[in-house]
């Protein structure tokens, strides 16, 4: 998708479909007004018949029958003024790639007055939200929906002197947009088909480039390495489980080292300790943080970061049979700790435990995890949120940051350490549940035993992972989650 910045006033455009962003406050607004007098007062007629607001995500398509040089004129809802933000501008552009694919547009036009000093995000965001909305997942439908491909993006902005920043901003959005669609495939596609296996295949597939080097591991390597987790949570299976290690180097000097350890368990049924049949209809999902980590690690070299980064993504499926691990089980992990099994449906981090203990020896700067770790994460910030965990304030702030300019939701939840009482187990250090309440937070001072004092935080993405219906920007199903957030945090350092 070809993206151009270009000095021209709205009336004056010529394109398939013309978005104009519109605050609550512009209704009345000079522009408007300017519109509705090329349009012959129908403009003002059509806002006031639908009674259009401008609230956030609301649209108004106007076709304008020659009265403009624009064929269609699409008023899209920003929301109140002091409420906008960049997600405010992706949507936008989410709602204008859809009316453009119901019109057949294959060039949309995106007239653009931001503030000043805002504009390059809002320009990344409407580019982002453009190139997410176009996602579908329908490899196994018999009968797809055609998608018109969106040949050209336009912004125009009246007075624009340099378009240098803008267009640098809008090309990293389209560079990131891949790693998330990648991502939301690895989750959408059957468990049948997304083996252990298989998405060390995708690794190996996606992870190519510059600077990007893939290993994974197979059972016998696994036993060599004494990933102990890992193997107790696949005993169960048929599936052999695989390690993925996909390293990043830099040309140069890497200014930070870091590693990226994600939740791979390719179908959840709990184990012994089974799920209710409700419960397992969308445990797919299980493998999102692993999916993300290699979502955001395709992009690495067209991002080119200076920065090392190693990704580890231990994975599996869980499920019962006559060998599968039981509740009682003690499980002795690489750095020493033991851990008694008591529900075999907290099998994420006896996994990531795997990984954070593996990562914790090479003694990187930074270590982040993602999981869709617990239900009680959920229950506690709902399906839009993610609960992050640190042992440092400053990351855990600075990851916060990143994902409020990604557009992803992350709220702190606090690592309490009178809680640590719940896991203690009576043969073994430590257990892998604790109580009835607070398990988003047990959960997390369990990965907490594994990173020694490395300066460490783990998202909880239980939530915000998959979708249980359309949005804007993502329909049904996986949402990548986690891999805007990676590649601004990593792009930033």
């Amino acid at each position: 998708m070809e993206v151009k910045f270009r000095d021209q006033q709205a009336e004056h455009v010529r394109t398939d479909l013309l978005a104009v962003p519109v605050k609550e406050s512009e209704i009345e607004g000079a522009l408007l007004r300017r519109l509705d007098r090329r349009l012959r007062g129908g403009l003002a007629e059509r806002i006031r018949r639908s009674r259009f607001t401008a609230s956030e995500g609301s649209a108004l398509l106007y076709t304008t029958s020659g009265m403009l040089p624009a064929a269609n004129l699409l008023l899209v809802g920003l929301g109140k003024g002091e409420e906008i933000d960049a997600d405010s501008w992706r949507k936008a552009g989410a709602r204008a790639r859809k009316e453009a694919s119901a019109q057949g547009a294959r060039e949309i036009g995106f007239f653009f007055a931001p503030d000043k000093d805002g504009e390059s995000a809002a320009a990344a965001a409407v580019v982002e939200g453009i190139s997410l909305a176009a996602y579908q997942f329908e490899k196994y439908r018999s009968e797809r929906k055609p998608a018109t491909a969106i040949q050209r993006v336009t912004f125009f902005r009246p007075g624009l002197k340099s378009s240098d920043a803008l267009a640098r901003a809008a090309g990293l959005a389209q560079d990131i947009a891949p790693g998330v669609c990648l991502a939301r495939d690895l989750v959408n596609e059957p468990p049948s088909v997304t083996t252990a296996r298989f998405l060390g295949e995708q690794a190996r597939r996606h992870c190519r480039g510059r600077g990007l080097t893939v290993e994974v591991w197979n059972k016998k390597k696994i036993q060599q390495m004494k990933l102990a987790g890992l193997l107790a949570v696949n005993r169960g299976s048929v599936e052999e489980p695989r390690f993925i290690v996909i390293r990043y180097k830099p040309q140069g000097k890497a200014k930070k080292r870091v590693a990226l350890i994600g939740k791979g368990i390719t179908f959840d049924s709990g184990g012994l300790s089974l799920k209710p049949a409700k419960s397992m209809e969308t445990m797919k999902l299980d493998m999102a943080g692993g999916a993300a980590i290699i979502g955001a690690m395709s992009r690495l070299p067209v991002l080119r970061p200076q920065v090392e980064v190693t990704g580890y993504i231990p994975t599996t499926d869980n499920l019962p049979s006559g060998s599968a691990q039981k509740p009682g089980d003690v499980i002795r992990y690489l750095n020493g700790k033991t851990v008694e099994v008591l529900n075999t449906d907290a099998e994420g981090r006896l996994i990531l435990a795997d990984g954070l203990a593996l990562a914790a020896k090479e003694k990187p700067d930074y270590m982040i995890n993602l999981a869709t770790l617990t239900g009680a994460c959920m229950v506690a910030l709902g399906n839009e949120v993610a609960g992050i965990f640190s042992n440092r304030q400053a990351l855990a702030e600075k990851l916060i940051g990143c994902g409020r300019e990604a557009g992803e939701k992350l709220w702190q939840l606090p690592l309490v350490k009178e809680y640590r009482e719940e896991i203690k187990s009576s043969v073994a250090d430590i257990k892998n549940i604790g109580g009835s309440y607070g398990g988003a937070i047990t959960a997390a001072l369990l990965l907490q035993e594994f990173v020694a004092d490395i300066p460490w935080a783990h998202l909880d993405i239980a939530g915000p992972a998959f979708a249980e219906k359309d949005s804007p920007l993502c329909p049904k199903g996986g949402t990548g989650f986690g891999v805007r957030t990676l590649v601004k945090f990593l792009t930033t350092l």
